[in-house]
């Protein structure tokens, strides 16, 4: 049986913790208004995480109240290739050919590599 596409992965089973918009805004010290902007920007990715959850952000995505250091540019690389926020996350959060997760190299500021991984996904 083939690879499940991206965008069918459960985010609610890949991602254990969520943000709303609000607590998203406090951890970072803006409005909620501002979140939605840093999402639409790619500076951050949201998405529902199951039927009937409302949209929300990656607790992991947030570090000493901001980005982790690469995931706006990681984020960026993802959309140019043709992601969605869902399908963003889902990669990240997946343990793909790294050791561990995207998100875990991300926070461990192993940011190259995945970057490099991205960008080979348009080859």
């Amino acid at each position: 049986m083939s690879e499940p596409r991206l965008a069918d992965h459960d985010l609610a089973a890949l991602v254990e913790d969520w943000l709303d918009w609000d607590q998203a805004a406090a951890e970072i010290g803006v409005t909620a208004a501002k979140v939605r902007t840093m999402v639409r920007d790619h500076e951050l990715a949201a998405a529902k995480p199951g039927a009937g959850r409302p949209q929300g952000i990656p607790a992991l995505f947030l570090v000493d109240g901001e980005p982790v250091k690469g995931l706006p540019g990681l984020l960026t690389v993802l959309h140019d290739n043709g992601f969605d926020d869902r399908e963003c996350i889902a990669w990240i959060f997946l343990d793909a050919d790294l050791p561990g997760r995207p998100i875990d190299a991300l926070r461990e500021n192993r940011g190259a590599e995945v970057k490099r991984r991205a960008q080979a996904l348009a080859l």
